[in-house]
């Protein structure tokens, strides 16, 4: 990689990582709503499946900061990006007032996986503790 595209790598991991990571603690702090959230979509396991989020969010918000595990780190929030889209941004069956912003949302956290793939293909570039290895 030129240096400039590593420059760019960086940029971009950090600009992914602000997606998750407040999202993450997010859900941390208003851990009983998320619960809740993920309930009223029908899901078992509630409460596991906002740790698994939490976990996935932050742990892999700050592995795409400092470029560890980069690759597998951005396969698992492609995956967990992907899950959440289908079971919280299902456009094609949003009542028609909200349709239009469910798809909005759901085509967003497209690109966003598109990005992530990216991020899997090439790996975190020269500023990264991955490089380090």
């Amino acid at each position: 990689m030129k240096n400039s595209e590593n420059y760019l790598s960086l940029v971009g991991r950090v600009l992914m990582a602000i997606l998750f990571l407040p999202a993450g603690v997010g859900k941390i702090f208003g851990f009983a709503g998320t619960v809740a959230y993920i309930s009223s979509a029908g899901l078992p396991l509630a409460t596991i499946a906002a740790i698994g989020a939490i976990v996935i969010e932050v742990l892999g918000g700050i592995a795409l900061v400092l470029g560890i595990y980069t690759r597998i780190s951005a396969i698992f929030l492609a995956l967990f990006t992907l899950v959440a889209s289908m079971v919280f941004h299902a456009f094609w069956s949003a009542p028609v007032e909200q349709a239009f912003v469910t798809q909005l949302l759901f085509t967003k956290n497209i690109a966003v996986i598109g990005g992530l793939l990216t991020i899997a293909a090439f790996g975190a570039g020269k500023y990264s503790l991955d490089a380090k290895k």
